[in-house]
């Protein structure tokens, strides 16, 4: 008997690929937030008709990224010093979790993974490899926590982290600071230490905090107070 051939994956719609384009301007601060998101400008830059645009606008909103302002139509949000701040302590909740998991659930093919990823982002010199590796660092933990919930979790809240701008680790520094606690986490991960990998993975949480709030200092444009005003 014929096995039958799988079905084909469909094509992502043209508002789906200009949605991920969009989200990868904002997550490389080429979209500031603020900036207003007009139809016409869009669809000129990416080569596509308004429709697929509206489209993608409408899956901003969803994510909670993208606000309608009265007269001014859709703009890329602003956070409050306050939204900064809570967000980052739901991503060392959430991601200290991951950590505590994979140190119990976590494959050896899975821990060698991530000690490869690291060893390459600690060599890496170009900022951009760097950020990728450690992104695929930190989706490794996270799969390897292997808690569909958790993961839902974390999607939601980085697509809003991407409102930040460019990573922390443009900083030379802080990626080798972050390469070294990496380390310290892989350790404890490979000992089987669930409590000492949530405690290394929220150290390193915390320490991104630190180099985020200093950059946004240095760009108060990219925060708001509470009253939506720029910060000093």
């Amino acid at each position: 008997m014929l096995t039958p051939a799988p079905a084909p994956v469909p094509e992502p719609s043209q508002g789906q690929a200009a949605y991920a384009r969009l989200l990868e301007d904002i997550r490389l601060g080429r979209i500031l937030p603020g900036a207003r998101l007009r139809e016409t400008d869009l669809a000129a830059r990416l080569g596509i008709s308004r429709t697929p645009v509206r489209e993608a606008i409408r899956l901003l909103e969803a994510d909670g990224i993208v606000e309608h302002i009265p007269r001014q139509g859709a703009s890329l949000r602003r956070l409050g010093y306050a939204e900064v701040m809570e967000l980052y302590e739901m991503r060392t909740v959430l991601e200290g979790t991951a950590a505590r998991l994979a140190a119990r659930v976590a494959s050896e093919l899975e821990l060698s993974e991530l000690a490869e990823i690291n060893t390459a982002m600690a060599a890496a010199a170009d900022a951009g490899a760097i950020a990728r590796l450690n992104a695929q660092f930190h989706a490794g933990v996270l799969n390897a926590a292997k808690n569909r919930y958790l993961r839902r979790a974390m999607d939601s809240m980085r697509r809003t982290l991407m409102i930040l701008g460019p990573t922390t680790l443009m900083d030379p520094a802080r990626a080798r600071g972050a390469a070294n606690e990496h380390a310290a986490l892989l350790e404890a991960l490979q000992s089987r230490d669930g409590a000492s990998a949530e405690t290394a993975m929220r150290a390193h949480i915390e320490a991104a905090h630190r180099v985020r709030l200093r950059q946004l200092r240095d760009a108060p444009d990219r925060l708001t107070d509470t009253e939506g005003g720029a910060i000093d």
